[in-house]
Order: structure tokens, then sequence, then C-alpha cells
């Protein structure tokens, strides 16, 4: 077995474990300064958003020798806007101009023929008017709010309403610092951009739910036992399932970070950044979101109720007597019984065992062999 599968295993087991619901404070603040990074970057820099949702215009060429930076001055000429241009596979160009009206549209492209010294019929132009791109940004706004509105639901009928709660908090969470993230870095926002983010928010709710499960799980009768609060059993549900999460991660992070560095970086196929990014930034995201701010945020509400609050008096209460009798102290989250299964202190002895006498049966009965 492997060095992380021997830590998983040891993980899950409860032998070895961090701290993560008494270290919650720490996490908030770090997921705070970032949001609030995230809120600033949006709100100076701004969304850049595809044509899709605000109209325009997207002009495909074919083979050229015209540098992006010369196809981006004549189209920005031509249409009085900023244009985006990218480079083809074909030695071709994309060239997209973004709020202009339909109308002008064959102007630009004469333009446009005359500049880059090619044919105008061979120029295809795809329009999208304003109206429609409203609709499209409409459509995804709706969307995402009824995704987290069935989120919510289900996970207050599956679960109940704390961890409903914060798994809609860890979902803004994520959602924010991936829309923060494009808004500081520029990248297009696009249909593909709104697909990313609905498939990170799936991948950020599994890690979320597997957490979840185990913790319902353990804390079935958590009122019958007096060794540990609830905050500590959600440390080990975190801890059981901290390898299986990072795995995951990783994997799912490995093919996106192929698309965003090689794809969209290295090859140069921009079309790629719009929903690579937000799948890269989003996973990411969610990972840490489902670890350090869903759990321990269903813990601080758990501790509210007051049959957890007594619970806790009574385990502190047991606690303090074993310290005073110098007993060893059960701090450490290491095996949790919440069941009414004994305890293993060792090979359980059931009645006498004269095993050596055993060596003398059979001696003198008709049946048997010895004589």
């Amino acid at each position: 077995m492997s060095k992380l599968g021997t830590l998983g295993a040891r993980l899950h087991r409860g032998e070895i474990g961090y701290d993560f619901v008494g270290k919650r404070k720490i996490w908030y603040g770090i997921s705070i300064l970032i949001t609030i990074t995230a809120i600033l970057g949006l709100t100076v820099r701004g969304l850049n958003m595809g044509i899709e949702f605000q109209g325009g215009a997207v002009f495909t060429t074919e083979k050229t020798s015209v540098s992006v930076s010369q196809a981006e001055t004549y189209a920005q000429n031509a249409s009085g806007h900023d244009a985006v241009v990218q480079k083809l596979g074909n030695g071709g160009l994309r060239i997209q101009v973004a709020g202009i009206d339909t109308d002008k549209s064959d102007k630009i492209k004469d333009e446009l023929a005359k500049d880059l010294n090619v044919d105008s019929e061979k120029i295809n132009a795809d329009l999208v008017g304003p109206s429609w791109g409203d609709q499209i940004a409409n459509k995804a706004w709706e969307g995402l709010a009824i995704f987290m509105v069935l989120v919510v639901i289900y996970l207050a009928i599956a679960f109940e309403w704390r961890m409903a709660v914060a798994a809609l908090v860890a979902l803004i969470h994520d959602i924010t610092i991936t829309v923060g993230i494009y808004a500081l870095v520029g990248f297009e926002v696009t249909p593909g951009t709104v697909i990313g983010l609905l498939t990170i928010l799936g991948y950020s709710l599994y890690d979320t739910v597997v957490v979840f499960d185990s913790l319902k799980e353990q804390t079935k009768d958590i009122t019958k036992q007096t060794r540990y609060t609830y905050s500590e059993i959600a440390d080990r549900s975190i801890n059981g399932t901290l390898v299986r999460s990072i795995n995951t991660t990783v994997v799912a992070l490995l093919p996106v970070a192929g698309l965003l560095f090689i794809g969209g970086g290295v090859l140069g196929a921009g079309v790629l950044n719009d929903i690579s990014l937000s799948l890269f930034v989003g996973l990411a995201a969610g990972a840490y979101s489902s670890i350090f701010i869903a759990t321990p945020l269903v813990a601080d509400l758990k501790e509210r109720e007051p049959q957890m609050k007594a619970l806790r008096k009574r385990v502190l209460a047991k606690r303090a007597q074993a310290a005073a009798k110098g007993e060893p102290l059960e701090t450490e989250v290491t095996e949790v019984m919440l069941d009414d299964e004994p305890e293993d202190d060792g090979p359980m002895v059931v009645g006498p065992r004269n095993q050596p006498a055993s060596r003398n049966r059979g001696r003198g009965r008709p049946s048997g062999k010895r004589r």
C-alpha cells in the first residue's frame, strides 16, 4: 500500500487527524479575504461579457498573413469598438466585435476585407442582436437561481436545514471567487463560462455531500454517548473523507489544467479559456469550501442547539473527572462508538477455558479412535 493510501486509511480509522473545526476562524478569515478581493475585482474591473450577452458580430476570415495586433487595429478602426482577435488553426482570424448594430456589419465586413487584403465574400459574419444577448443573460441567471433553490430543497430533505444553509454558503463562496477571478484576469464570459460554473457547482456539492453523509451517519445517536462533542465528530468526518476528496479533485484538475495552460496558453486555442478557467478555479474553490467552510459551518450551527450544548457540558465534565483521577483523556477523535457495540479491549472470554483437559476427550468412548 502506498504512503498516501496508508495515510488515508489511518485518517479514516481516526488514528490521526487535523483539527479543521477547531481552527475554523482561520479558514473563515481566509475565505472572507479572498471573497472581498474577488468582489473588489468585480466592482473595479467588471466582467468582459461576450457578444452572446451584449450583442455584436464575429467575423471569420480565411488564411491571411496579417498579425493579430494588426487585425485588432483594423477591426477597431472599422467598427469604432474594441475588438478581440484570435488566430485559428488554419491560419485564419476570428475577429469579435461587441456592442455594434447588426445593420452595420456589412460595412465593417467590407472595410475589413480591404485592410486584410482578402475577398469580402470569403469572410463569414455571425451576428448576435442585443435583445437576444439579454435573453441569454437572463436565462443564465434564471438557471443558476433554479439550481440553487433545488439544491437547498434537496439537502434540507435528505439531511437537515443547517446542512442546506452551509452548502448554499459554500456554493455562493465558490461562485463569487470564480467570477472575481474572471474579472481580475479579464477573460471573456461566454455561455461556456456558465456551463463551467454549473459544472463546478456539481463537483463542489459532491465533495460536500460525501462529508455530510459521513457526518449524518456518525451522529445518529450522538446524545447517547459522552465521549465526543458534535464538532469533534465533524472533524472525524472531514478527516475520514479527506484523501478521497483530494484524489477526486486532483484527478479532475489535471485535464482541466491541460486545457487551460497547454491548450489556451501554449497552443493559443483561446476559445478554450472561457470554460477551462471557470472549471479550474471552481474545482479548487469547491474542494476548499467543502472541507474548510461547509462542515465547520454546520458544526457551528449545531453547537447552538440546547441538546448539543448539554452534550458538550457532559463531555467536558467527564473529561474533568478523568483528569482529576489521573486517567487518560479522550480528547482526540480516534474511534467514535455511537452504537451498542463493545469496545475491542482484547480477546473476549466467555465461560471457563479448561482447554488442556481436551486432550483426554474421546478416550474410552465407542466412537473414539484412541484406546
